[in-house]
């Protein structure tokens, strides 16, 4: 059947030329996920859509269709834009990718919407990105069926022990290491410490960086995020 939507809360979430005067989108919406849109003739230099489907800026958006591509009828913005700059543009830019590579199209998820508005907003103002990228990262896997246990062992019911090292799996979660150094795995106080969202502590913020980065690689396999690899280049 063919979908009419008017006036839908959403995000875009990668926007790209499409032929000469048109535009292809992936947008996150609040009640029918991802979405992607063709919104014609947008780059025309009188089209009151030029300008407007840009990432990081709240939208109400009207589409129609059938099938994975629909078209957009009308948008209209439903708040001021983020001014995000310097990590904080580059980790908006980031949090887009893991939707479009996480999220389902036709999946809605609309506490993960909610929640992407409020980090989007926590990074204009923050001055360490970390703490919010890994709030983000930890509910996003919750919502796509990958949520992460921090409380107890995989195999058993037994808490984790703050003074024990842990080797921590994307499908299991953590196991004890019986022969570990201090620089093996993740220490029992650590994945706690990031089951409590308390990353008030540096090493805990490097060690749940660190986990997430190896959670997320191994549901995304050898493909790997292109933010992470403009972030890497940026440094060097």
């Amino acid at each position: 059947m063919s979908a009419r939507v008017d006036l839908e809360p959403a995000w875009v979430l990668h926007a790209r030329g499409y032929r000469e005067t048109s535009q292809l989108l992936e947008v996150f919406s609040h009640a029918h996920g991802r979405v992607g849109l063709v919104a014609r003739g947008a780059r025309r230099p009188k089209s009151p859509l030029r300008g407007l489907l840009n990432p990081f800026q709240p939208l109400r958006l009207s589409w129609s269709g059938r099938g994975d591509l629909q078209t957009l009828r009308d948008a209209e913005m439903a708040g001021g834009s983020l001014p995000l700059t310097g990590d904080a543009l580059l980790a908006g830019f980031y949090l887009n990718e893991l939707l479009i590579r996480f999220m389902q199209r036709a999946d809605p998820h609309p506490n993960l919407f909610a929640f992407y508005g409020q980090t989007l907003d926590s990074l204009q103002n923050c001055s360490d990105v970390e703490p919010a990228l890994r709030r983000f990262e930890i509910a996003m896997l919750a919502e796509a069926g990958y949520a992460l246990n921090f409380q107890t062992e995989a195999h058993r019911p037994e808490p984790l022990i703050p003074e024990q090292r842990y080797e921590f799996f994307a499908e299991q979660g953590a196991v004890a290491l019986t022969d570990a150094t201090g620089s093996t795995g993740f220490s029992g106080a650590e994945l706690l410490a990031i089951g409590q969202d308390d990353f008030s502590d540096r090493q805990v913020r490097r060690a749940a960086r660190r986990l997430l980065r190896q959670v997320i690689n191994a549901h995304l396999g050898d493909s790997g995020l292109r933010t992470r690899k403009v972030a890497a280049a940026m440094k060097r």
